[in-house]
């Protein structure tokens, strides 16, 4: 049995398509074909079938993919076991952050593993939460967010580690209006005009969540995604916006107030892929993870 075969058919469950994984390891589509045909000779089934445009796993496929995972998972197990052997996790674990959460967990990981045999490898990103998944096939570690819960739609099949829970507050200058109370309700911002997120992004269920506790719908001028443009925007101006509380910066010119009768928590999570989640120095990243961000929830209780 022939492993990289297997490693293909995972691949091609993970990605979707011949031209993602021909993409993903360099290759052509046309040499990806080649080696489905060769798996298909090596296991005597049809394993691939067409699928619109594209190829899509038959159930023989899919045992062979899952297969295909299963051995991923034991070698990065036996890596693991080696490092541990050698006393030190070491290599590269690549990092794929949402800017606001990196905003107030990277600097504390990255002092951390300061003077380890780990180096990081980081990117942003911002998408909508349905995407997040799709970050994992090319990266150890993705540390996303969701509001309904710490696992993001399209997950299911990956490794979720909870890091934070951040409330959510409503941003506003500080003359406004409502900044002289010390939270506020749906109904008082049911008025307001709103600067918000793309549709499909957490922070807009946050949105939808006031809309429905108030019973009416919310005016929403603005559609932007950098919470930095946003604080601007909102600082100088009569619009509100929802913004993370840990990161926003506060007392100069700007102000964030609790909403006292809707959920407003966002779940901070690292997702994986099963066999990177075995990796020694995977663990170790997300251990110094769950340690920046029970310094920042403990500093915010504090304060």
């Amino acid at each position: 049995m022939d492993v990289r075969h297997l490693e293909l058919l995972r691949e091609l469950a993970l990605r979707g398509s011949v031209t993602d994984v021909a993409r993903a390891s360099h290759r052509t589509p046309s040499a990806v074909s080649q080696q489905l045909k060769a798996a298909q000779r090596e296991f005597g089934m049809v394993l691939v079938e067409p699928s619109g445009r594209g190829l899509r796993l038959t159930d023989a496929g899919r045992v062979l993919a899952e297969g295909g995972a299963e051995v991923a998972a034991a070698l990065e197990r036996v890596r693991a076991r080696w490092d541990s052997f050698r006393r030190e996790p070491s290599g590269t674990v690549s990092v794929a952050v949402l800017p606001s959460a990196g905003t107030f967990l990277l600097p504390g990981v990255m002092r951390e593993l300061e003077g380890s045999a780990i180096e990081l490898r980081c990117s942003d990103f911002d998408l909508a939460e349905v995407e997040f998944a799709a970050l994992a096939a090319d990266n150890d570690v993705v540390v996303e967010h969701s509001f309904a819960g710490v696992r993001p739609a399209g997950t299911a099949g990956l490794v979720a580690v909870p890091l934070a829970r951040e409330p959510l507050d409503v941003a506003m200058a500080a003359d406004h209006p409502l900044a002289a109370r010390a939270s506020v309700r749906a109904a008082d911002l049911a008025d307001c005009e709103w600067i918000g997120v793309p549709k499909g992004y957490p922070f807009d269920h946050v949105l939808g969540s006031i809309e429905r506790t108030a019973g009416v719908p919310l005016r929403v001028s603005q559609r932007i995604r950098d919470n930095r443009l946003v604080e601007s925007l909102v600082a100088a101006s009569r619009r509100v916006a929802v913004l993370p509380r840990f990161t926003t910066p506060t007392g100069a010119g700007l102000v964030l107030r609790e909403v006292e009768d809707v959920p407003t928590r966002r779940h901070v999570t690292a997702i994986l892929r099963a066999d990177r989640a075995e990796r020694l120095a995977v663990g170790r990243v997300l251990e110094a993870f769950r340690s920046a961000a029970a310094a920042v929830e403990e500093r915010h209780r504090r304060v």
